[in-house]
């Protein structure tokens, strides 16, 4: 895999217009990224994408939208405030601030399941093999020590008077809190789901590779409830389903493959848990998660809070708190895969390629006149594209020559560039222009909106079938 591919799409990314640094003008703030008009475009569409697959398409998952802020109680009865930790390593000498895990992971990747170990043993790891510190080559590094992920805020205006609180460090504990509303409002059967989809905060040791690691991010994710001696069947239900759902977006399968945690590497919520892995230019590492919660958080939240949240079978009134089994999807992480899977460099052609498939792609397609300087091209051009504008997101570019402006619509992932030129005033016909193959055919103005929706309607791969 091309070792420079991720500073080639950060590149683009910022040139485009996708992501850009976090408060830049102001030196940046580490580890935050901001989504530009392609970059806020293309998560919407991968948001919906995800929503509709797993949610409007299904009979048994509801989605919800929980707030970000919630009672302290419900992160002390999920475990999160004593345990939701990651281990904590600095140079004495640079003052690099970094996870010894991962420390170890990088320095030596021949050694596995590091996460989890007790705090000697990494500190042992570390001082035996003399790992150096990867920003000034030191050895002086302080004891391994537990930070938690947690950010917290303040909630009230007299100081005195203020309580601490945190920003959400998972979506799942939205649907725990709110079992036993959508039970008495919606009244679903087992099995079913509860979704959402959201902004996540946590505040990680270490930073960097783009949107793979950052302060906040979004999730995409659901609470699969089941009947307990049904956990299994279903684990590997949705074990395909998220496979399939990768393939849907174009991702090759040769770079994905299933990791299962140690015992030691499992969080303190999970029996189970597996890794969907990417293969990035740095290695395998994780894109979404698959994990068997158990009845922990429910079971956790019904002691808490003294409100029942077992289930009732409405055929033989048995009550019993049902198990979890949680699908997560990384989506911030997801639009960095995305846009590396879709990069690629033409060199017959000398043209860079975002080959987004159609249904997350930013535009549409592009409306060009031939001339900017004909008025009655422009005219026509412009009229194309605002009908267009009804249905799609569309682009209007009318800069530079069409080479270049196929160029740009390239860099940005635009599936079809629609020509309004000289013949499109005579019969009524444009040139489209496919991303990928670069070929081009006539076609009846009247019959771009049907082109349009055949393609988005289609396989997401391959446009130029």
């Amino acid at each position: 895999m091309d070792k420079d591919l991720l500073e080639k799409v950060v590149a683009l990314c910022k040139r485009r217009g996708f992501i850009f640094p976090g408060s830049e003008i102001y030196g940046g703030l580490a580890n935050t990224y901001d989504f530009g008009p392609l970059g806020a475009e293309l998560k919407r569409n991968l948001t919906n994408y995800w929503w509709q697959n797993f949610v409007s398409k299904r009979e048994d998952m509801l989605g919800l939208d929980s707030s970000i802020l919630m009672s302290p109680k419900v992160w002390e009865a999920s475990g999160h405030t004593a345990s939701f930790t990651n281990v904590l390593i600095d140079c004495t000498t640079c003052k690099l601030r970094t996870r010894a895990d991962h420390l170890i992971e990088d320095a030596m990747p021949e050694v596995k399941d590091v996460e989890g170990l007790p705090l000697e043993e990494l500190d042992k790891i570390i001082e035996e093999n003399k790992i150096k510190c990867p920003n000034c080559g030191k050895t002086t590094w302080t004891k391994s020590r537990n930070f938690n992920q947690l950010f917290e805020t303040q909630v009230g205006i007299i100081t005195s008077d203020k309580n601490t609180a945190y920003l959400r460090g998972e979506l799942a504990q939205g649907m725990f809190v709110n079992f036993k509303q959508v039970l008495d409002s919606m009244h679903p059967k087992l099995p079913f789901g509860l979704a959402q989809s959201g902004k996540v905060f946590r505040n990680e040791i270490t930073m960097g590779k783009f949107t793979f690691r950052t302060l906040e991010f979004d999730l995409a994710e659901f609470e699969y409830f089941v009947r307990p001696d049904e956990w299994e069947k279903h684990f590997e239900y949705w074990k395909q389903e998220m496979w399939q759902f990768a393939l849907s977006l174009g991702l090759d399968e040769n770079k994905l493959r299933w990791r299962s945690h140690s015992v030691k590497e499992l969080s303190h919520y999970s029996k189970r848990t597996e890794d969907l892995e990417y293969e990035f230019p740095w290695g395998f590492k994780e894109m979404w998660g698959l994990a068997y919660r158990t009845d922990f958080d429910l079971k956790n939240h019904m002691e808490q809070s003294g409100i029942d949240l077992r289930y009732m079978d409405p055929y033989t009134n048995e009550r019993f708190i049902p198990h979890v089994i949680e699908p997560t999807f990384g989506v911030s992480r997801l639009i960095t895969i995305l846009l590396m899977n879709a990069y690629f460099e033409d060199t017959e052609k000398q043209r860079v390629v975002l080959k987004l498939p159609i249904k997350l792609a930013p535009f549409k397609a592009a409306v060009f006149p031939l001339l900017s300087n004909k008025p009655e091209l422009v005219k026509k051009a412009r009229d194309i594209y605002l009908d267009l504008k009804k249905d799609f997101v569309v682009a209007w570019d009318e800069r530079g020559n069409i080479g270049k402006r196929y160029a740009s619509q390239d860099e940005a992932g635009t599936p079809l560039c629609l020509t309004i030129d000289f013949q499109t005033m005579e019969d009524d016909t444009v040139t489209i222009r496919d991303r990928d193959s670069a070929k081009q055919e006539r076609i009846a103005v009247n019959k771009i909106h049907e082109f349009i929706e055949e393609k988005l309607n289609g396989r997401l791969r391959g446009l130029s079938s």
